[in-house]
């Protein structure tokens, strides 16, 4: 016993004084323009079950909402240009992932064509419940107004995302 005791006082003594305080580095980087939302997101894809690297895509689609709003109220009228949506999901399935995505928007010349609302619905090896998801939003239509829904993205590595854009009821309230 006592050779244990002399053989562990020196480790317990030697480890860093942080080491008690273990952390889960994640890195989210969102950038938005006129032109549209560029981001990325570096850290594990599941910590304690919760999928944070799918997380990512609510981040990014409430900067997107929030750009088209100001960029509305500004005149600069945009929608999302669904057809060129790039993800990427370097490293899925390895526990880390760099999950990177571009959401461009398009100039539009009437601004009751502009979209000021974005979400998406979406999973990780497992399709996305788009069905539960239009239900979900169905109360922030304006009447006689539909949501815009992309096809399905998906990344080589199994990330799957419908985008979906509308017009805000109270932001563009004048766009009956």
């Amino acid at each position: 016993m006592k050779q244990l005791v002399v053989l562990l006082f020196p480790v317990l003594f030697s480890m860093p004084k942080n080491c008690e305080k273990l952390s889960i580095v994640q890195k989210v980087n969102i950038n938005c323009s006129d032109k549209g939302c560029q981001g990325e997101y570096i850290g594990p894809e599941f910590i304690n079950g919760s999928d944070v690297a799918h997380q990512f895509s609510n981040k990014m689609s409430a900067k997107v909402g929030t750009k088209l709003k100001a960029l509305y109220i500004e005149k600069d009228y945009r929608k999302v240009d669904f057809s060129k949506i790039e993800m990427n999901t370097i490293g899925m399935g390895s526990g880390n992932v760099i999950y990177k995505l571009s959401i461009p928007f398009v100039l539009v010349k009437e601004k009751c064509d502009a979209f000021t609302s974005f979400d998406h619905v979406g999973g990780w090896n497992h399709s996305p419940s788009l069905l539960k998801r239009k239900k979900e939003l169905k109360n922030v239509l304006m009447t006689g107004h539909k949501l815009h829904i992309s096809e399905l993205k998906q990344t080589p590595e199994g990330l799957q995302e419908y985008w979906i854009q509308w017009k805000n009821k109270y932001t563009q309230s004048d766009c009956k």
